[in-house]
């Protein structure tokens, strides 16, 4: 258990412990009063009987422990800050700052289908996104050997934007800019949208409303120059990142072996439910069968 489920385990057997055992207890303790001249003398035709004292047992066995509060069943979430974004975004998100896969650090969701970063900060609070420019082929590998190739030499079906969990950290490339590498070895990065090509159109290509003319680089994601200057780089200056790009081949839960978060917390929730309970009922069984043991030394009842 998590230091917060065991607080909250402490408080329900608090709860049951005051609201099962201590009105047993302080039934057995009117019955074990002293005996004045008042009282009727006792006899062995009203000492207790096994039959008397069954419903006790039965109260023991049917306890009940409350439902644990919402909050245990309140995961986290990725604040989005109103962006729009897909399902599978928003699952991935939740699930890194849910898990705190990230470690602490900043992160990046790069959505594929959908041609679009975003950018978020270690608490998971949305820092910015903006379209992107990917992979011209669809596929969620990288071919082998693909970093040591030249340009030209890559084949069309082999410029793909990997999908994969990355460590990331500012750099720069062959010709001295400033780049943030994803997968270094396999010459994958996320830079400012480039224009060596005017017939490729790429800054065009971000400003257009559908991520269908997003697929034309040989596997970089390129982003607008201003995003990558305010956003991506003083996102990562002096510390390195997690970058998650999205599949588009196979399921996000495949790919990263993620939970839904609600789904999650719902588990959760059962598994302390079922531990708080047992841990009750085992504790109202030993505390009532230590008020029942006779005092050492002392005679029984004639």
């Amino acid at each position: 258990m998590t230091p917060n489920q065991m607080k909250l385990g402490a408080h329900f057997l608090a709860v049951v412990f005051t609201s099962v055992w201590l009105p047993c207890h302080a039934a057995d303790a009117k019955e074990a009063a002293p005996i004045t001249k008042e009282d009727a003398p006792i006899t062995k035709d009203v000492a207790p009987t096994a039959k008397e004292e069954a419903p006790i047992a039965s109260e023991v066995k049917t306890a009940v422990v409350e439902p644990l509060p919402a909050i245990l069943a309140s995961p986290k979430r990725a604040d989005f800050q109103n962006e729009p974004f897909s399902r599978e975004a928003r699952h991935v998100a939740d699930w890194v700052v849910d898990s705190g896969d990230n470690k602490g650090k900043p992160f990046v969701v790069v959505d594929k289908i959908a041609a679009k970063v975003f950018v978020f900060e270690p608490t998971g609070r949305l820092r910015g996104a903006a379209p992107a420019l990917l992979g011209i082929a669809k596929g969620d590998h990288t071919a082998p050997g693909v970093g040591d190739r030249e340009l030209s030499s890559i084949r069309l079906q082999d410029r793909t934007t990997p999908a994969g969990r990355f460590v990331a950290a500012l750099g720069v490339n062959y010709g001295g800019k400033d780049i943030l590498w994803v997968d270094y070895d396999a010459a994958i990065s996320m830079h400012r949208v480039i224009n060596t090509k005017p017939l490729e159109r790429r800054p065009h290509r971000l400003n257009t409303p559908t991520p269908l003319d997003n697929r034309i680089s040989f596997g970089c994601i390129n982003v607008p120059i201003k995003f990558f200057d305010t956003v991506v780089s003083p996102s990562f200056t002096k510390t390195d990142g997690i970058v998650y790009v999205l599949p588009e081949t196979r399921s996000v839960q495949a790919q990263f072996a993620s939970y839904d978060v609600e789904e999650h917390a719902r588990q959760v929730q059962a598994q302390v439910q079922a531990q708080v309970q047992a841990q009750v009922q085992a504790q109202v069984q030993t505390q009532l069968q230590t008020s029942t043991l006779p005092a050492e030394g002392s005679a029984p009842v004639q």
